[in-house]
């Protein structure tokens, strides 16, 4: 069975490595989005799929659009093929959508969780578990019908660094058997719709009118990929990488030293900051960031 891989993300780049390990359904083609520039020197930087696809000499394709004819033909010209959609990061839209049997590796239990930050919203609201949906792609927002699914619990100390390589590692198993057996789909049901809109700047915000345990869970959802921040007194944002909820109370909003620690006042208790990285600093613990900051005595 010839496949195409479309994939932009490190998580991609963990179903592709999955996918290509499987003789029969290794991709005769690998496409991703075009390197772009990052960081401070703004240079050119590729996909992590694109890094992979090189590295095990795939045919690697970056168009600035998957729907212009040109890539369009480069698949066609494969013949018969099923194309893999994991974390593309692009619209992808008819005619290409019909051109293709597309399935699409998604980490959410559909149709909870559609959209573009799936395991990092269901870190946020507290969901006790989550898990990998194969899915075959339309020109709905993750609404096509489901082949398998498979679900994966969330633990009370799990990161989106702790989480995503057990949900790709999931999705890779599932695709494999949805190329291989071809079970049959069926459609989502209609009730238990949720969506997943993508991380923005105020999603990264601690803001003090939430509770700390929804505090805490949005920096282990945004850990240690996006990360989340608070805002200091001069305006200038603190990272948080690390972080727990405590019961004990302190004035909402207010970035304070008790008995050695760090902690942050929120609706209901505080947040205790564990790591934290200073504007234009380093990561440190918060035993460092105290020693060189002087601040209120909490209590």
């Amino acid at each position: 069975m010839s496949t195409v891989f479309l994939g932009t993300s490190e998580f991609a780049a963990a179903i592709l490595k999955q996918l290509a390990r499987e003789d029969e359904l290794r991709p005769a083609l690998v496409i991703t989005r075009p390197d772009r520039p990052s960081g401070r020197g703004r240079r050119l930087s590729s996909p992590p799929v694109a890094r992979l696809a090189r590295s095990l000499k795939l045919p690697l394709g970056q168009p600035e659009s998957v729907n212009e004819e040109a890539a369009r033909q480069q698949m066609s010209a494969l013949g018969t093929v099923t194309v893999v959609v994991c974390a593309f990061g692009a619209l992808i839209k008819e005619p290409l959508l019909s051109e293709h049997d597309i399935l699409n590796v998604h980490p959410s239990l559909l149709p909870r969780w559609r959209g573009a930050a799936p395991v990092e919203r269901a870190i946020i609201a507290g969901d006790s578990e989550t898990g990998v949906s194969i899915m075959r792609l339309t020109a709905g927002l993750d609404s096509g019908p489901v082949c398998l699914t498979a679900s994966e619990a969330i633990g009370a100390e799990d990161t989106y660094g702790t989480l995503a390589p057990r949900l790709s590692a999931l999705g890779g198993r599932l695709l494999i058997r949805a190329l291989k057996d071809r079970p049959a789909f069926r459609e989502q049901a209609e009730e238990g719709v949720t969506y997943a809109e993508k991380i923005g700047p105020e999603d990264r915000l601690l803001d003090p009118t939430r509770t700390a345990i929804e505090l805490e869970r949005i920096v282990r959802a945004l850990h240690p990929h996006i990360g989340a921040r608070l805002e200091l007194d001069d305006g200038l944002l603190l990272g948080v990488s690390a972080a727990r909820a405590l019961a004990e109370t302190h004035p909402a909003g207010v970035l304070a030293e008790a008995d050695g620690r760090l902690l942050f006042g929120a609706r209901d208790g505080s947040l205790e900051l564990l790591t934290v990285k200073p504007p234009g600093g380093t990561a440190m613990d918060a035993a460092a960031y105290l020693r060189g900051h002087a601040l209120p005595h909490a209590g």
